[in-house]
């Protein structure tokens, strides 16, 4: 079996700081500090997850040069790169790789409103337009 390089469900609550952050680098601590009333995750359950992410090739980091204890972490991963990726593996172990059928089950099961369906329709052609751009 592959080896996961996405964010776990818990990861993505780390990742979505990160992703909603105005500097592309934080420290553990920072990250601790902006988690705190999002999620009950302990500091050292933080600390983990970063290792996690960081072996995942989700984040990488540098040490501090003055604290050889801090670690400065980067994001590598967009958060665009890792739902198309979540999403490949989804329709890969649910649906056997039919993106068909994986959006069928995903729109029948839906309530959709006519603005919403419009947008859906909007992306269709776009796709369409895509694939015959490579034609």
């Amino acid at each position: 079996m592959d080896r996961e390089t996405t964010p776990s469900q818990s990861e993505w609550l780390i990742m979505e700081v990160f992703w909603a952050n105005d500097t592309p680098t934080m420290t553990a601590k920072e990250v601790i500090g902006k988690m705190q009333g999002r999620s009950d995750m302990s500091p050292r359950m933080v600390r983990v997850l970063l290792n996690r992410l960081w072996q995942k090739g989700v984040l990488s980091y540098t040490v501090d040069e003055h604290d050889l204890r801090v670690y400065h972490y980067t994001v590598e991963k967009s958060k665009e790169e890792c739902q198309r990726e979540k999403s490949r593996k989804f329709v890969e172990s649910y649906f056997e790789g039919s993106r068909k059928n994986a959006m069928a089950a995903l729109l029948q099961g839906a309530k959709l409103t006519e603005e919403q369906l419009h947008e859906l329709e909007d992306i269709l052609e776009k796709c369409k337009d895509k694939d015959q751009d490579k034609e």
